[in-house]
């Protein structure tokens, strides 16, 4: 008897793609609604977290929180959805490939509030990466640069916890109802 037929990498079967899939998108579409500006530094990230570690957790094999930063990187690049240009990408891959490293050392990452928290506050204070980049290509002083990575990483790294705290409870009842597999 043959297996599922898989696709992606020879990796995800159909079902695991739209899930990863639906990730990507639910990423884009919130990321779409938060354009609004609430004056709140990084309040992008509690939803990116939230479905990264999702991802991870409905598809717990290496590479499916990656791909999802990939898909979604890509997707607002190509929509026009940044100020950053190509570097957004560095926004949406490096906390990827975090919470793929975090569920590498810990495989019960989605289903522990802990793991989730430690997961989701490196991954977000990731996000200041590309904004140090994006600081120095436009000249800014060093004092500034400072001050203002300083208040965009705790705003990322506050939503992107509280994000990631809400995902063990939802992959907890998943996995009660047999809709993804349990550890």
């Amino acid at each position: 008897m043959k297996t599922a037929n898989t696709f992606l990498w020879w990796r995800f079967t159909l079902r695991e793609a739209l899930l990863l899939g639906f990730c990507a998108t639910f990423i884009i579409l919130t990321r779409a609604a938060l354009r609004l500006h609430f004056n709140l530094p990084g309040h992008s990230m509690f939803f990116m977290m939230f479905f990264l570690i999702m991802a991870r957790g409905c598809v717990p094999k290496i590479g499916s929180a990656t791909l999802v930063g990939l898909i979604s990187g890509f997707v607002c690049l190509l929509l026009g959805m940044a100020k950053m240009g190509p570097l957004i990408l560095v926004n949406f891959v490096l906390p990827a490939v975090i919470v793929d490293f975090g569920g590498m050392i810990y495989h019960r990452l989605p289903s522990s509030y802990a793991a989730c928290l430690l997961t989701g506050v490196i991954a977000s204070a990731s996000k200041a990466v590309s904004g140090l980049g994006i600081d120095y290509l436009m000249g800014m002083e060093t004092e500034i640069i400072i001050q203002h990575i300083v208040v965009t990483t705790i705003g990322s790294t506050v939503s992107g916890a509280i994000g990631s705290l809400l995902v063990p409870p939802v992959i907890r009842r998943l996995q009660a109802n047999k809709l993804i597999p349990g550890n």
